[in-house]
């Protein structure tokens, strides 16, 4: 019979603590693109720690956790993920990256710090005129939020069904009830304003019931 140590070593994570949040937010961020609509390989998905450690290392070299895929209805969208490094964020870190990515022709682009960002760094890529440029602390993406048990249900409604929305209740989008842009879940799936989301709840206390919300 098993001893009871032998047991517990079994739970014992022995790899780095660096592997371990990367593997996490890359497949967060992975889970993130596919619930927009980016192709993205089930085997990607389906990655177990122990096969990421093998395949990136104890360390891995963050140029090879970059990620670029293609919106499956446009494929000519393209978005990019790139993963920074654990020095603090400054300005001229931000500029480097644009000056290595921004002449590609992208819809999006993410990038996800592991350390504090400078007012002019995030002022900087709020800024950027070429495409839209989302940030993400790591720690952010340690888990989905949306996988939480008491997380509702989020749809987005194409143009036509906010459409028909609007009508039916006879409002304007700015009636409905709001949802920040910088809303975690609105950020999870990189909602903009005038988006409207479908929020479904069907939990015991709260009982089953539909409402929308509007990204302002």
């Amino acid at each position: 019979m098993e001893s009871e140590e032998g047991c517990l070593s079994s739970f014992v994570d022995h790899g780095t603590v660096e592997s371990h949040r990367l593997f996490l937010a890359r497949r967060t961020v992975l889970e993130m693109l596919r619930d927009r609509g980016y192709l993205v390989a089930p085997a990607d998905l389906d990655l177990s720690l122990s096969s990421f450690r093998s395949l990136y290392g104890e360390y891995p070299e963050l140029e090879r956790l970059r990620i670029s895929t293609n919106l499956v209805s446009d494929p000519s969208k393209k978005i990019l993920v790139i993963f920074c490094g654990t020095e603090p964020v400054k300005l001229a870190t931000v500029q480097a990256i644009f000056n290595q990515f921004g002449k590609e022709k992208l819809y999006r682009m993410i990038i996800v710090f592991q350390n504090k960002t400078t007012s002019k760094a995030r002022e900087c890529t709020e800024n950027f005129p070429l495409y839209k440029v989302e940030t993400f602390q790591i720690t952010e993406l340690l888990i989905n939020i949306t996988k939480h048990a008491l997380m509702p249900k989020h749809e987005i409604l194409k143009q036509e069904e906010k459409q028909k929305l609007l009508q039916k209740y006879n409002v304007q989008d700015h009636q409905l009830p709001r949802m920040l842009e910088k809303d975690a879940v609105a950020r999870y799936y990189g909602l903009e304003k005038g988006t409207v989301v479908k929020v479904t709840y069907d939990r015991e206390i709260t009982g089953s019931h539909e409402t929308y919300r509007c990204i302002v």
